[in-house]
């Protein structure tokens, strides 16, 4: 099989193969919203000034079998920064497929070419699932490689069982949230934005993350200018093709409450949700995930997917519903390149010495000796009684 690569500089210029990434798109199964031209297009618009895409693109027997949309930039990594390569889209995709539709013998060269346009100490590739050969074929073939779990985002399935009420702890928390609901007059509703009128819900939306705790902390999605263009021009895109989904709860005509969703192939991806801090005590986030199940068994979804989650203590209502989990991993190639060599070395030394510092951390304070003749205080005699803070 012959394999000639070619590069572009964007995925919005008249001459790049939208059609035939379409297809490409289509006939891989780990592809994601996140890897469609909705999302990356977006994502290409909202890139700093400061990086530059370069899409590495696959053709064999005259089809597209490999698109890779890449980003170069500098890192700080301790006292210096290195040249890094990204997937088009880090950091605010939750999951993406790699669109190769080749066989693993040709990783060598694909992980060539983009050593030679893209020089670097770090090849890094976030939110990936699955153990892919080619990803194991590239980590021969650097100096180092870290593989490390990002996240395990739990994912329910959608069966003819969830036309029954959930049992359990959920059926009470869910049964208390309709009835607070129910109480204050607000109403669920599903919605499915189009061209038309996208915008208008991603204000209303925007509005409600902006007053949420997410916006006083600024870490929403539409909190900051450049992800804000991205997010409204991505989900407008993206509602013209039918996969953009929300469920809103509305209390006098105003939106109090969210979950956004989108669509793809039968699963949604649950991706952001927020509500006005007034009306926390609702529970609303609980009654909007049911909504979501109830509307896969109208319309025939498959699966409920968290999208992203933390790796650490999440707090996704989905835990309470899950039938799995996916995990995502975060893959890091180390090039021969000095820079890379020097960084993969520290990575290595880091891993050794981690383990002592954490043992070194966890072990415990020697208390301080105390004198023969003083008096013990009320804290230190064996029948004191304690404060209340203490109990």
């Amino acid at each position: 099989m012959t394999l000639t690569f070619t590069w572009h500089a964007s995925l919005r210029a008249d001459d790049f193969p939208a059609d035939a990434y379409e297809q490409l798109r289509e006939r891989l199964p780990d592809a994601t919203p996140f890897n469609s031209l909705a999302w990356l297009r977006a994502a290409e618009a909202a890139l700093p000034a400061s990086q530059h895409l370069q899409v590495l693109l696959g053709h064999a027997q005259g089809r597209l079998v490999l698109c890779l949309p890449l980003i170069r930039t500098l890192e700080r990594h301790g006292p210096l920064d290195f040249a890094v390569v990204h997937h088009l889209g880090y950091p605010m995709s939750d999951r993406i497929g790699l669109l190769i539709d080749l066989p693993t013998s040709a990783a060598g060269q694909v992980l060539a070419a983009i050593r030679t346009r893209l020089p670097h100490a770090l090849l890094q590739l976030n939110e990936v699932t699955g153990d892919s050969p080619w990803l194991q074929q590239w980590a021969r073939r650097s100096s180092t490689h870290e593989q490390r779990t990002a996240c395990r985002a739990p994912v329910h399935q959608i069966s003819e069982a969830d036309r029954q009420e959930v049992s359990g702890d959920p059926r009470y928390k869910l049964r208390r949230a309709r009835k607070r609901i129910a109480a204050c007059g607000a109403q669920v509703r599903r919605v499915t934005p189009d061209a038309a009128n996208a915008a208008s819900w991603l204000e209303a939306v925007s509005a409600v993350e902006a007053v949420s705790w997410k916006g006083d902390d600024g870490v929403g999605i539409f909190s900051v200018p450049a992800q804000r263009q991205w997010m409204f021009q991505a989900f407008t895109a993206l509602a013209a093709d039918g996969r953009l989904r929300l469920v809103v709860l509305e209390l006098d005509g105003r939106c109090i409450s969210y979950r956004l969703g989108l669509l793809e192939r039968g699963r949604l991806y649950d991706y952001n949700l927020a509500f006005v801090p007034q009306y926390a005590d609702l529970g609303s986030g609980r009654v909007l995930l049911q909504e979501w199940i109830d509307w896969g068994l109208d319309e025939g979804w498959t699966w409920i997917d968290a999208s992203r989650v933390s790796l650490e203590n999440s707090s996704h209502q989905l835990h309470e519903r899950m039938t799995g989990q996916v995990e995502h991993l975060r893959h890091s190639f180390y090039s021969w390149r000095p820079s890379g060599l020097c960084l993969g070395m520290a990575l290595r030394l880091w891993q050794r010495i981690k383990p002592w510092i954490k043992r070194r951390q966890q072990q415990p304070v020697p208390a301080p000796a105390t004198s023969p003749t003083a008096t013990p205080t009320a804290q230190e005699r064996p029948d004191a009684v304690p404060s209340h803070s203490q109990r």
